[in-house]
């Protein structure tokens, strides 16, 4: 399974971004919906942080304290995706945001590449 993060880039305080994860590379008789999501941000120097996490198909959702009420994450196993609606972005939010996705029974796991977020003050 290869995940693909995009939408990253610069942007100011109190500012917007949507990151999107796209997945691909089943095997046969996989499908997205059996994959549970996170979001997961790393700032140089510190330990990579939780920011989200979706269920497989997409019901349960929960973000981190730190992005209560600002961030929002979503699934959409038709076009095997999961988004990051970040609102009321701040400079402290700066850092890589990751996908990762994990197999609900077997635990396979994998990792994006990742995509750069700025936020300027």
């Amino acid at each position: 399974v290869q995940l693909v993060e995009s939408g990253g880039g610069l942007v100011q305080s109190g500012g917007s971004l949507r990151l999107s994860c796209a997945a691909s590379g089943f095997a046969s008789g996989f499908t997205f919906s059996q994959y549970a999501v996170n979001w997961y941000r790393q700032i140089p120097g510190k330990e990579r942080e939780l920011v989200a996490t979706v269920s497989g198909v997409g019901d349960r959702r929960n973000v981190a304290d730190p992005v209560k009420g600002r961030f929002t994450i979503s699934k959409d196993n038709a076009k095997n995706t999961v988004s990051l609606q970040m609102d009321s972005l701040k400079p402290e939010d700066t850092a890589v945001y990751y996908c990762y996705a994990r197999h609900v029974t077997r635990l396979t796991s994998y990792w994006g590449q990742g995509t750069q977020v700025t936020v300027s003050a």
